[in-house]
């Protein structure tokens, strides 16, 4: 059977970077960033996105281009004759559906705010008012299950249409309207009255503030973001990576999602910082940033329903990016495996999805008193902790062995296949970092990702 192909090398930049461009950028990062003193923190992570980030992308577009083949296939075809590296494939597949049991969910929510944003449900609300339709919202398991189902069956439908005539055509209108919002949010906050003081705290270096917070604390929440606002480990890239030609280089591709990822998160910030100043919001209020201080800004700006329903676009638009890209995963997977159709595999994994995704709801209210990792987390902290801080370091490590060393896939055939077509090139006095280095430090955060 022809491996599909897309249509075009923008396509290929947008849907991977739509499958990098997550809700951890455009929510994580921001409140990262306020939590860890602004502009020193961005400093970090962009180096670390630079020494971490891009060398293991590159590697996984090299896989999947080489191989052909979906992340489940991937080493199959590429390791020596009786060695065991495609168990990784496997991983990378469970992976995929344990991040979408809660991704699904949380796309859900912002669809859901998106609709609250429009019909002016936080119109009037105190700030408990607002931060009581949070809990409401999580306390209803009714409303969370219809929108995971509208975001689930909206995925496979698109990914079942095919890869250009879908997936492709779809993610192209959606990222560029994503980057057209995110422009003209990031405009109004900057010229919110009292909005200089955000600017200064998210984008210049507060090295006292990250004193106080410790030196080690900032460079590994930087390192570790960096690590995994890129969708690495679990086989996502790989399968982008088997669609596209041998006409560019694929470091230089690599540059480019990592370009447009880095500029969506940082372009969020320029977004929340100038309204949390200009409204008198803590900046580190943490992960409710997004669902409890936003929509209280937006009760009080001048035509806040309309900025408010906006930006909840936009966040919408970011988790259905990155729900697209891990569908597209499971699907090639599931054709590997069983030889079924597309529709096929996409109506298979609709339903699989649909079920796997009713723990992390129920958890925030019918089961509740389940609490996994200690008081107060939830299935969704247990779910988004293996995937996280377990199978993505995990599955990266692996991809960074595997292109290496000589009992894997070994660098000369990962170079050879990096560098054909034009572009950006993995240059050879790299081979020592890649080889030594780069394993070090994805160990590094798989273990502080446990402790």
């Amino acid at each position: 059977m022809e491996r599909e192909r897309l249509g075009s090398r923008l396509g290929f930049i947008l849907l991977s970077a739509g499958c990098a461009i997550g809700i951890g950028n455009v929510w994580k990062f921001p409140y990262m960033a306020g939590q860890y003193g602004g502009g020193a923190f961005v400093l970090i992570y962009i180096f670390f996105l630079l020494i971490l980030g891009i060398p293991v992308m590159t590697m996984e577009f090299a896989m999947g281009r080489a191989s052909q083949k979906s992340p489940l296939k991937v080493c199959n075809e590429l390791e020596p004759k009786g060695s065991k590296w495609h168990f990784y494939g496997y991983g990378a597949m469970i992976g995929s559906y344990i991040l979408m049991m809660f991704y699904t969910t949380v796309a859900g929510w912002m669809l859901q705010y998106f609709v609250k944003m429009v019909k002016g449900d936080f119109f009037g609300l105190n700030a408990d008012g607002v931060a009581a339709c949070f809990g409401e919202m999580l306390a209803n398991p009714v409303p969370m299950t219809i929108y995971m189902v509208i975001v689930v069956v909206l995925g496979f439908t698109v990914c079942s249409v095919g890869l250009q005539k879908g997936l492709e055509r779809i993610t192209k209108v959606m990222m560029l309207a994503l980057l057209g919002i995110m422009i003209v949010l990031a405009i109004n906050s900057i010229f919110m009255e009292g909005s200089g003081e955000g600017l200064a705290f998210y984008l210049l270096p507060d090295f006292n503030r990250m004193k106080e917070i410790g030196i080690v604390n900032v460079i590994t929440g930087a390192m570790s973001q960096a690590f995994f606002t890129l969708s690495l480990g679990i086989g996502a890239m790989e399968i982008f990576g088997s669609y596209i030609g041998k006409e560019r280089a694929l470091m230089g591709e690599a540059v480019n999602v990592a370009i447009l990822d880095t500029f969506v998160a940082l372009s969020s910030g320029l977004i929340i910082f100038p309204a949390c100043f200009a409204y008198g919001v803590q900046p580190d209020s943490g992960p409710s940033l997004i669902f409890i201080t936003l929509p209280n800004i937006f009760n009080n700006i001048p035509g806040g329903r309309f900025w408010g329903s906006l930006f909840f676009v936009f966040m919408t638009f970011a988790a259905f990016s990155t729900v697209l890209a891990v569908f597209e995963a499971l699907i090639s997977c599931t054709m590997d495996l069983t030889g079924w159709t597309r529709k096929k595999a996409s109506l298979i994994n609709c339903a699989a999805i649909l079920v796997l995704s009713l723990p992390c709801i129920f958890g925030f209210n019918i089961w509740s008193a389940f609490a996994p990792l200690g008081e107060g987390s939830t299935v969704l902290d247990l779910e988004d902790f293996i995937v996280s801080n377990l199978l993505l370091p995990l599955g990266s490590l692996i991809v960074v062995l595997f292109c290496t060393i000589r009992y894997g896939w070994g660098w000369d055939k990962f170079i050879n296949e990096a560098n054909e077509g034009k572009g950006l090139k993995v240059a050879e006095w790299m081979r020592g970092y890649m080889t030594f280095v780069l394993p070090v430090i994805v160990l590094v955060i798989l273990i502080l990702g446990l402790i």
